[in-house]
Order: structure tokens, then C-alpha cells, then sequence
């Protein structure tokens, strides 16, 4: 594709705009409506806390069932967002952008009595609609299920669209199972989401919201894009080792994630069968989290390069994701201890003592 075609597909269209606002519609509606497990989140500067109704799961399968009636009853085609994609991507970073100025807004009129609020300066301005004013990010009923649900529709309709072409290969299949497995295990476990990164310390400002709606869904399904246009055969032993790199990513991914969950909400819990060592009462050193301090960082860096391999290694685009993961988890692991040795001071050198690796042991 030349610049010029290019350019022409990035124009967003009416068409992706009634594909955007049905889906965010579904979630906005249908999520107020499907039950869940309600889970709190932090506690807010005014002492008030918003609460996350867990049921992704149940608005996803919802969501897949519905699209696939009415392809059969020819009212959507399964291929219209593999057909229309550069035109929903642009479509997207303009709704992220308009939605982050309303949530800035918001934010600073909900903040304008208080005497900590920033001077008006450019610098501040762009600094908080970039990084956002307010924890727990949701909008009108819409969190960060959004580009998870958004990522399997993109790339159910990328095999729909390989399906319909006669293209379907061994490597997309491995692909697609994979994120799908991913993409499920995340709404069968979205409590544990409540004690991660982006809910407990991000912002909901532009880089995250255009992160969620705009950059998991379009960039995590780069593999996909690129499997139509590219052919490429498995072994059955390159099959297997990458059935094994996902396990062992998944392994790591989901048990560290469920170690410090079930840790904060009960510190006396056994892990691995054996009573939990605590550093000052706060930190925990048993487990995954006794092997290295981001050890769920290395387990999703397995699974990112798992969804990439069926891809074979011939060109390094459907790699973007993994090496682009690395990149923002090393940044995201010297923040993460920066404020941790801030917060915990001493606990945090005691800690890094005990567990001198950062996230793969004796390398980093």
C-alpha cells in the first residue's frame, strides 16, 4: 500500500462511526444491566470509591453470540471491521481524543474548589489531560473492558475475513486460539484487574484512554493483519514449543497476578502450600513474588511473544507487540520502584535485598 492509499483509508467514514458508537452503546447499556460481582476500587482524595461491576464475561460472549446471529441473518458482515480497518482506527484516536477533553474538563470542574488543584499554565493543561486528574478508569459506565473486547473483535473478523479468502493457515489458527484464550481469561478473572497497575495508580487522562480504545485493540492484532497478507507454514515441533512458550507465559502471568491478589485481601493465605513471607508486614516474598519483584512482567512478555511466533521470523512487524511490551514494562517496572521505594522506604531496600531481580531471574 502506497502513501497515498494510505492516507485515503486512514479518512474515517460514517460507516466506522455507527460501528464505534454501536459498540460502545452495547457496553454502556448492556453493562449497566448484565449483573456482577461487584469489586470496589482505591479510595478516591474525597474518601468515596467507584466500584467495578466484574462482568465481562458475560457482556463478551453476549457481544460474540449477538454478532454471530446476525451475520447468519445477513444484518452485519463478519468482515466489516477487517474490511474497514485504518478507517476505524482513525475513527477511534478521534473518539479517544474528544473523550479525554470531556474527562479533563470534568475533572477540573469537580476539582475547581480545591486549593491543591494545579495553576492553569499550558505545561499543567497538556500534563493532566495527558496523564488525566482522576483514578479508576471508567467512563459512562465503560472501563478498560473495552479494548480487550474490541481486540477479539478485531481479530474474529480477521478470520472471518481469512475464512472468506480461502487463506486460513495453521499459524492463524494458533494465533487466534491463543488471544482468545488470553482475551477469556482476563474477563474470567477481570477481580484480579482491580489490583493492577491501571487501576490502582494510572490516570484516566488521554495515554490511557487512547491506550485501552485505540492502541490494544489496533496494535495487538498486528499479527493477525499481517498473517492475511503472508503466508506461513508450522512444524509440528515449531507448534508445540510455541504451545509450550504460551503455557509457561500463562503460568507465570496468571499465578503471580492471583498470588498478590489473594494476598491483599487475605496476608495470612498459604502460597505454595506454605505460609506466606512478609517483608514489614506490607510486601510479599513468597511465591513468584519471592523469584522476582515484576515476575508477572516476565510471564506477559511469554505470552505477548507467543502470540507473535506462529508468525514465523521472517519479518520483524508481527513482532511489534512483544518488543513494544518490553520496552513499556521496563519503563513501567522504574516507575513502579520508584514509588515503591518512596512508599515503603526501608521495607522497599529490605525487599529488593531479599529479591534482588527485577523480572527475569539472574538476567534483569
Amino acid at each position: 500500500m502506497d502513501l497515498s492509499s494510505l492516507l485515503q483509508a486512514l479518512i474515517p467514514s460514517w460507516n466506522s462511526a455507527y460501528l464505534l458508537l454501536g459498540f460502545f452503546a452495547y457496553l454502556a447499556i448492556a453493562g449497566s444491566i448484565v449483573l456482577g460481582k461487584l469489586v470496589p476500587g482505591v479510595v478516591l482524595a474525597d474518601g468515596t470509591r467507584l466500584h467495578y461491576r466484574c462482568n465481562g464475561l458475560v457482556l463478551l460472549l453476549l457481544l460474540v453470540a449477538l454478532l454471530g446471529i446476525s451475520a447468519k441473518m445477513d444484518f452485519v458482515s463478519p468482515t466489516a471491521i477487517s474490511e474497514r480497518g485504518f478507517e476505524l482506527l482513525s475513527t477511534t484516536f478521534i473518539f479517544s481524543f474528544l473523550v479525554t477533553l470531556a474527562l479533563y474538563f470534568a475533572g477540573c470542574k469537580s476539582q475547581s474548589k480545591s486549593s491543591s488543584l494545579k495553576p492553569h499554565t499550558t505545561g499543567n493543561l497538556i500534563h493532566d489531560w495527558w496523564f488525566g486528574i482522576q483514578l479508576n478508569p471508567q467512563f459512562m459506565g465503560i472501563d478498560l473492558k473495552a479494548g480487550m473486547m474490541g481486540w477479539l473483535l478485531i481479530n474474529l473478523s480477521v478470520l472471518a475475513k481469512s475464512i472468506q479468502d480461502g487463506t486460513l493457515s495453521k499459524s492463524m489458527i494458533l494465533f487466534q486460539i491463543f488471544c482468545a484464550l488470553y482475551i477469556l481469561d482476563y474477563f474470567v478473572h477481570e477481580e484480579y484487574m482491580t489490583s493492577t497497575w491501571d487501576i490502582i495508580a494510572e490516570r484516566l487522562g488521554f495515554m490511557l484512554v487512547f491506550g485501552d480504545l485505540v492502541w490494544i485493540p489496533f496494535t495487538f492484532s498486528i499479527q493477525g493483519w499481517w498473517l492475511l497478507a503472508n503466508e506461513v507454514e508450522l512444524t509440528t515441533t515449531t507448534i508445540i514449543a510455541n504451545c509450550l512458550v504460551f503455557l509457561i507465559g500463562y503460568m507465570v502471568f496468571r499465578g503471580a497476578n492471583k498470588q498478590k491478589h489473594v494476598f491483599k485481601k487475605n496476608p495470612k493465605a498459604p502460597i505454595w502450600g506454605k505460609p506466606p513471607k512478609v517483608i514489614g508486614g506490607k510486601l510479599l516474598a513468597s511465591g513468584y513474588w519471592g523469584i522476582a519483584r515484576h515476575c508477572n512482567y516476565l510471564g506477559d512478555l511469554l505470552l505477548a511473544l507467543s502470540f507473535s511466533l506462529p508468525c514465523g521470523i521472517s519479518s520483524p512487524v508481527p513482532y511489534f507487540y512483544p518488543i513494544y511490551l518490553l520496552i513499556l514494562l521496563i519503563w513501567r517496572e522504574r516507575r513502579d520502584e520508584s514509588r515503591c521505594a518512596k512508599k515503603y522506604k526501608e521495607i522497599w531496600t529490605e525487599y529488593r535485598k531479599l529479591v534482588p531481580w527485577r523480572i527475569l531471574p539472574y538476567v534483569y
